[in-house]
């Protein structure tokens, strides 16, 4: 029986895989779908929840009124379609999307494959998570299934297959959605896990010859002689580097396969409407290398928006759009927070943001507070006692606002001219389990990935600069002036590549300090440093020390800062741009070397706004990069259409000098020299 069901599972995911391309259908191929001109204020909706259909129906009212667009439904309620196995029940929901049809809303019907329910665990137990150390676990969490079992991705892909075609032809049918929160979940350690890793491993390397050199195994007796002595990696450590990248990496490559059937389903009974998914590709317990593989399933950027600061908020933002031309999704949106109820005019300030970003629609999370389970204290726009809260009001008057923008050039369809690189691999090499003795790259890899990444973007985003976060591996560099590496420590053959053709036709790289060390095993390069690109860089670096506070002078600006650790830049071709004033000699900070038609520069220390953003204005003029608009700390402007949107951060008011006289279009004032922006405020100025 076991044997029968992998075949049908199988059998089933190929015939779907045969009716549609490997790669998901774009923007650009259907112009129907949504793009400029149009602005969206919508809102997550869980009906199953609701009393009944009288409070259904006031809902529905209630959204309508608010002069929401589009609503998102059906995650995380597999159980509500199908309470037993090859049982379906459709009749609320069908009562529900004609509802929303009469009100002029459109609805993302999500596919509710995490989580699984109860009695797929119970009848099908290789679902069940695993651990490390062999306990089995019930699914007392959301995403506590193990996804690379064929009985769940069977019955995901009937599920799919069944709703997909149910509502292929509804008039409110807007968009599909895939398996809420991709990515969030945890990893699994059964016996049917580790004899899948293994064929994995077979795939990737061939031979146990391969694996073992891959897997430096012959450091401490860690010799493979046959596959079966194989085993999976511990998620918590510990345990050596290469093969705990090969593990998650073996994970990620399990999300995206399930995405990849999800993509098929649709591509064969809904190929007329766009995916829009609530992706996580940076969930801390899994996460998945969506930058290298988005365009196998995804047609919009969409992902949770739940900010901070500005800073990473845009990072993330940006990172959501990839390399896609089309606008950006936040399919959860943020209106108030764990045991946060919000505060007035914060979701408002964080939409325009968004609209800075380059989005195109806010949808908050969630339309009604929870009266039970994990989130019971994550305050919606209803309130508990079913009464409608000052959010509700808020997003009222967003939608208005979109409502004028969405005339006026929004949203915004970005073409950036530099890019920042990120890659998944090199985000788990530098972020090794903190379990064992032997962790020596912890201490290395200071002040880590992402603090560089946002080091290198601030100035940037501080001068109002459009950027874009992609896999430099699996782009077409030549779309971007200006590509920023900053401590990729783990730059793949791909991404060398890539880059070295880049700066040979005329391109201009930036490489910071921990950048291209280790190869695509995960062991250090063989040959000087930076790995395979020292010709490209004009240089070898290898040594580093740590010398504390810095000195050196960028194009006539002082730079004085705890930079940290220094590497030791012995150029051979490469050009001293600046050196540093406090150490012994002409130690070079940073150099540049002509390779081709173009440049590539080596900063010796990690990536730190000081330094990053005299370098950057440097290279502005000689690029065809203008910086944005001039504003203060915590005030963010793009030029839309010959007007400027300002948005307001900060919880001050701030005064922005601006040229001449120019009006409101959101508030209806007269300005002349000075915008006067208060807390959270945001407008539109035009001549």
């Amino acid at each position: 029986m076991k044997f029968t069901r992998i075949a049908a599972a199988c059998a089933l995911a190929l015939a779907v895989l045969a009716t549609a391309d490997a790669v998901a259908q774009s923007t650009e191929g259907h112009p129907e779908w949504p793009g400029a001109g149009q602005l969206f204020v919508g809102t997550n909706y869980q009906p199953f929840d609701r009393s009944g259909r009288e409070q259904i129906e006031r809902d529905i009212q209630r959204m309508k009124q608010a002069g929401m667009k589009v609503v998102r439904m059906g995650d995380l309620a597999w159980d509500a379609f199908e309470p037993s196995e090859g049982k379906f029940d459709f009749r609320l929901f069908d009562w529900i999307m004609d509802r929303m049809q009469a009100a002029g809303l459109k609805v993302i019907v999500d596919i509710p494959g995490q989580p699984a329910p109860i009695w797929l665990h119970k009848k099908y137990p290789g679902v069940d998570i695993v651990t490390e150390r062999g306990e089995r676990l019930d699914p007392v969490e959301r995403y506590m299934d193990d996804t690379s079992d064929p009985d769940y991705r069977r019955l995901l892909v009937r599920l799919a297959d069944t709703m997909t075609k149910r509502y292929a032809k509804h008039p409110a049918l807007f968009a599909i959605g895939y398996n809420n929160e991709s990515g969030n979940g945890m990893v699994s350690y059964s016996e049917a896990d580790r004899k899948r890793f293994i064929g994995w491993l077979q795939r990737k390397y061939g031979s146990v010859a391969a694996l073992n050199k891959a897997w430096a195994s012959q450091r401490w007796s860690r010799h493979l002689n046959t596959w079966d002595e194989v085993r999976l990696p511990y998620i918590e450590g510990p345990g050596p580097y290469e093969r705990y990248l090969d593990m998650r990496r073996f994970w990620s490559d399990q999300t995206v396969e399930v995405l990849e059937l999800l993509e098929a389903v649709r591509k064969k009974n809904t190929p007329d409407k766009p995916a829009i998914s609530n992706l996580w590709d940076s969930a801390g317990r899994k996460g998945f290398d969506m930058l290298a593989t988005y365009r196998k399933f995804v047609s919009y950027g969409a992902m949770g928006f739940y900010p901070g600061d500005p800073l990473s908020a845009g990072f993330e933002a940006t990172m959501m759009r990839a390399g896609m031309k089309s606008p950006i999704w936040f399919n959860e949106f943020t209106a108030g927070g764990p045991g946060y109820y919000g505060t007035p005019g914060r979701s408002r300030m964080w939409a325009h943001f968004g609209l800075l970003m380059g989005a195109q629609a806010v949808m908050p999370w969630t339309w009604h507070s929870h009266h039970g389970g994990e989130e019971q204290a994550l305050f919606g726009l209803i309130d508990h006692d079913d009464r409608p809260s000052w959010k509700l009001d808020e997003f009222a008057t967003v939608a208005k606002e979109f409502a004028t923008l969405e005339k006026l050039g929004f949203p915004r369809l970005q073409e950036p001219k530099v890019a920042i690189a990120y890659a998944f691999d090199n985000i788990i090499a530098t972020n090794l389990p903190k379990e064992g003795m032997n962790n020596t790259v912890r201490p290395y890899v200071n002040p880590g990935y992402m603090k560089q990444a946002h080091n290198a973007y601030e100035p940037l985003f501080k001068d109002n600069v459009d950027v874009a976060v992609i896999h430099v591996g699996h782009e077409d560099l030549s779309r971007y002036k200006l590509v920023i590496v900053p401590g990729l420590y783990l730059l793949d053959a791909a991404s060398t590549a890539n880059l070295r053709k880049f700066v040979a036709e005329g391109g201009t790289v930036i490489m910071t300090a921990q950048s291209a060390k280790v190869n695509d095993n995960n062991q250090w390069h063989d040959t000087p440093l930076p790995g395979g690109l020292t010709d490209v860089f004009g240089l070898r670096t290898n040594a580093f020390y740590n010398a504390g506070t810095l000195q050196t002078t960028i194009d006539g600006t002082e730079v004085k800062a705890e930079l940290g650790a220094y590497e030791v830049l012995e150029p051979s071709t490469a050009e001293v741009l600046a050196s540093f004033a406090n150490l012994d000699g002409k130690t070079p900070a940073i150099t540049v070397n002509r390779f081709g038609k173009g440049r590539a520069i080596y900063v010796a220390t990690a990536a730190h706004p000081q330094l990053m953003r005299p370098l950057y204005r440097q290279l502005y003029a000689s690029l065809g990069i203008g910086p944005g608009p001039a504003t203060p700390d915590g005030v963010y402007a793009r030029v839309v259409d010959g007007r400027t949107l300002y948005v307001n951060t900060t919880g001050e008011p701030k005064e922005v000098v601006i040229q001449g006289a120019m009006s409101g279009v959101l508030t209806g004032k007269r300005w002349q020299d000075v915008l006067r922006l208060e807390p959270l405020g945001v407008d539109l100025l035009e001549k």
